[in-house]
């Protein structure tokens, strides 16, 4: 078995995969690191969103082999030194999570949308999350935390 070096989360992880496992598998089976859910498998729902050099990508069709040098970030590394990132305060404000399967990604791909337009629409959020499916359809409440946290930076 091929053996594999990745930084997820500013810390470097050894793992011994085949480099067409997929990143999600290698996160949660791996390293234990299970707040990237397995929703489809497809790339169709988001919850397996990390980000990739800052890029959110989904980690259920990513192979480990595509990694390289790059860093990854979990909804685990988000947080620094205990506090936790704005957009994750937000999503507790705004009362977000119901079921909370969808949550991690949904937050993930907020994060990297707000790098790039920290002060966007209600259409440009409608947009720039579009690509995620909620089962319990708190879509309205999803813009609300995105507009908070847009507002706290």
């Amino acid at each position: 078995m091929p053996t594999t070096t990745i930084k997820v989360n500013g810390k470097d992880y050894t793992v011994d995969v085949e480099g067409t496992v997929p990143l999600q598998y290698v996160l949660r089976d791996d390293l234990g690191l299970t707040g990237t859910k397995f929703g489809c498998g497809m790339s169709e729902c988001g919850a397996c969103t990390v980000h990739l050099d800052g890029q959110p990508i989904r980690s259920c069709i990513t192979p480990i082999s595509s990694v390289g040098d790059k860093e990854v970030i979990t909804i685990e590394g988000l947080a620094v030194d205990g506090e936790l990132h704005p957009v994750q305060e937000a999503w507790i404000e705004a009362q977000v999570p119901q079921c909370g399967y969808c949550q991690s990604g949904q937050i993930m791909e907020a994060v990297a949308f707000l790098k790039t337009n920290p002060n966007p629409s209600e259409r440009e959020i409608r947009e720039a999350m579009a690509g995620h499916l909620c089962r319990c359809g708190t879509y309205t409440r999803i813009i609300a935390a995105i507009q908070l946290a847009a507002q706290k930076a």
